[in-house]
């Protein structure tokens, strides 16, 4: 019985040093797009139809937020409203013309800002249609300072879809509301070890087994 709560004292130890090793290697950043410059160039967060329906599509950027690398996030969410709209068959929509929208991301942990410019055709939208779509462009922020606007993003990049299809204003789990989707990922720029323990922790860990080794040996011979 001794032994045996010695070897699992040992055992937890060596998982111990284990675990402290690869969250030593976990890799976080933190995020947002309510930077100064995101919007409708020219129209702040929210875009007003041209004709027919009153409607607005608006913009709710992310906040601070923390991920792990690599992980899809969301970079923001447009909400079209038209609460006159009618179905695309009785014909009541609203016209919104052509716009252009930046999206400033900022990488808080590197202190860097990128920003996706998207461009739309706009279009006339129902109840439960709408033509609107977004292409963007770059397609990718970093890594170090590719298409950054200050700073660099070190060895993180965020990539965005080609374009963003907004749902009209009834459709959707949450009506009206489009996310926009990123990717976030980490390019180690030196040869990857943050998951290999060093000599000295492999040393100590092969330390404990081998003395739990000895210990058993000396308790068998005893007990002959």
């Amino acid at each position: 019985m001794k032994l045996r709560r010695i070897g699992q004292t040992v055992f937890l130890a060596v998982m111990a040093i284990f675990m402290m090793v690869a969250n030593a290697g976990a890799t976080s950043i933190v995020f947002n797009t309510n930077a100064a410059g995101t919007g409708f160039q020219g129209a702040g967060l929210t875009l007003d139809s041209l004709f027919g329906a009153d409607a607005t599509l608006e913009f709710m950027p992310e906040g601070d937020s923390t991920t792990g690398t690599p992980s899809n996030v969301n970079l923001g969410a447009f909400y079209l409203a038209c609460s006159n709209c009618s179905t695309r068959a009785l014909g009541t929509g609203a016209f919104f013309g052509a716009f252009a929208f930046n999206l400033v991301f900022t990488d808080v942990t590197a202190n860097a800002t990128g920003a996706f410019v998207g461009i739309s055709q706009g279009g006339m939208v129902y109840s439960n249609s709408s033509p609107i779509s977004i292409v963007w462009s770059p397609l990718q922020l970093g890594p170090g300072g590719t298409f950054a606007l200050s700073g660099e993003f070190g060895d993180t990049f965020v990539s965005t879809t080609g374009f963003t299809g907004i749902v009209a204003p009834n459709s959707g789990a949450f009506p009206g509301r489009t996310t926009v989707q990123g990717y976030i990922q980490t390019i180690p720029t030196v040869p990857d070890t943050a998951g290999i323990p060093e000599p000295s922790t492999l040393g100590l860990a092969g330390g404990l087994l081998i003395s739990l080794g000895l210990l058993r040996g000396k308790l068998r011979s005893k007990s002959a």
